[in-house]
């Protein structure tokens, strides 16, 4: 600071300063975490509801203020102890200026006033200093700590605002070495009683002192934002495996084509095929034995069946439709996976009838099934808005659900134009005709297995 000369004591400055710093301390609203002084002054007047970049703003701003507090105390002490010479009136001045304007701050919630203005002080305040000190040289580049006034906007305020401040503090500048460069003689004649060695201490310190606030503020704000974005990455990944846990839970209900139609319309999904192979595979005598289980065993015993199957026409690329009750409903030519869908269907009922007989972990009851397949047009969509699942609907469902209920335990039944698609690659038993309620007789072909399998069952 430059030296002028003094008006009042130190201790009683100092006491003052003292005062000031305690009430703004241990007022109850300056922090919300008081868990040090650094703490304190970077929490003091956020708001719970505050964004991440108002708090960011405001813990800058309190701990710029705070740190020119300390400092200015520091250059205090260190004008007191060099002597009468040196005026401890201006930086006490400036630190009331600084300390008042964050109470106010704290007692007012204004933000913005308190942010302008603080900046406002930080670019005047040094100039001030340096108008009454005399030269660049005399006050030791004290005009080099309203440098915090831009560097505060551009932390604080924003990257465009803080362009006029950047351009305030070099007009103030210019104006002040324009004016040293006429009056240096007159001004370092008055001030030549402060020794050489003592400017140049001043100057070091003033350069340190500037240079590891704008650091610290730089840091704190970089290591904010990693922060900040380090918690954005880590909420994003968290979105990402929601929306991964829904995408899988919406393909276990929908066939991925319909899935997509759905996400991205609200329109009504409702489609018709000209060629799909429907099967339903029903368990034998269920309800007998379900009778003597409890709830539970019922329960598990269908999960690890339906589950056994579920692997099965994800291996065989088919679409599981749905379960009703102890019924399962499974079909080919929904998608483009499988060209040959009909012999998958027949593969995958081949396979369902061979696990139930002869693994006993998951059939652990030793339940049969009967099997209806039937090939033809169908309409598949989705109905309702709350609850949905996809279905289908047409006579070949209507076909392939009626041969499996008039089948025998372990038998595969299918009708005509199955039969005739799979008469090349497996081998079947005689035709025969069955009654089918609403169709009348109707010829069925029972699947035994592919050619040269060498697993014919009798009939």
């Amino acid at each position: 600071m430059p030296p002028i000369p003094r008006h009042f004591g130190y201790a009683s400055q100092l006491a003052a300063i003292h005062i000031a710093q305690t009430r703004f301390m241990t007022s109850p609203e300056s922090s919300i975490a008081p868990s040090g002084f650094y703490d304190r002054l970077r929490n003091a007047g956020i708001e719970p509801d505050d964004s991440e970049e108002t708090r960011l703003n405001k813990s800058l701003l309190m701990l710029a203020t705070g740190l020119i507090s300390v400092t200015i105390m520091i250059w205090v002490t260190i004008y007191s102890i060099l002597g009468p010479s040196f005026s401890t009136t201006l930086p006490f001045a400036f630190q009331l200026l600084l300390a008042g304007n964050m109470l106010f701050y704290i007692k007012s919630r204004n933000f913005d006033f308190f942010r302008i203005s603080q900046l406002g002080l930080f670019l005047f305040l040094p100039f001030v200093a340096h108008w009454a000190g005399g030269t660049i040289i005399s006050t030791s580049g004290v005009l080099l700590w309203a440098l915090l006034a831009p560097v505060g906007a551009i932390l604080c305020v924003g990257v465009n605002q803080s362009i006029g401040w950047f351009i305030a503090w070099v007009t103030l500048t210019a104006l002040s070495g324009f004016v040293d460069y006429y009056l240096a003689d007159s001004v370092m004649s008055k001030a030549a009683n402060v020794p050489v060695r003592t400017t140049i201490v001043f100057f070091t310190l003033n350069f340190i002192s500037i240079s590891a606030i704008i650091y610290l503020l730089l840091r704190m704000s970089i290591a904010e934002k990693r922060k900040a974005q380090d918690r954005l990455e880590e909420a994003h990944q968290q979105v990402q495996l929601e929306q991964e846990r829904s995408e899988k839970l919406l393909l276990n209900i929908l066939p991925g084509p319909v899935a997509e139609r759905l996400k991205h319309s609200n329109q009504t999904i409702a489609d018709g095929f000209s060629d799909v192979t429907v099967m339903f595979a029903d368990i034998v005598n269920f309800t007998q034995v379900a009778a003597a289980m409890s709830p539970s065993q019922v329960f598990a015993m269908l999960n690890r069946i339906f589950s056994a199957f579920d692997e099965l026409a994800e291996q065989y690329g088919l679409e599981k439709i749905k379960t009703i009750g102890d019924a399962y409903m499974v079909a080919g030519g929904l998608n483009e996976d499988s060209l040959e869908y009909s012999a998958a269907i027949a593969d995958m009922a081949v396979a369902m009838r061979d696990l139930l007989r002869r693994d006993f972990a998951v059939n652990a009851s030793q339940l049969e099934i009967r099997i209806g397949i039937g090939t033809g047009p169908i309409v598949a969509g989705v109905l309702g808005k709350k609850k949905f699942i996809y279905d289908l609907w047409g006579d070949t469902v209507n076909i392939a659900s009626r041969i499996t209920a008039e089948g025998v335990p372990g038998m595969i039944q299918c009708d005509t134009t199955t039969y005739h698609r799979l008469a090349a690659s497996f081998d079947f038993h005689e035709p025969q005709a069955i009654y089918l309620k609403g169709k009348g007789n109707m010829t069925v072909y029972r699947l035994i297995g592919r050619k040269g399998a060498g697993d014919i069952e009798a009939g």
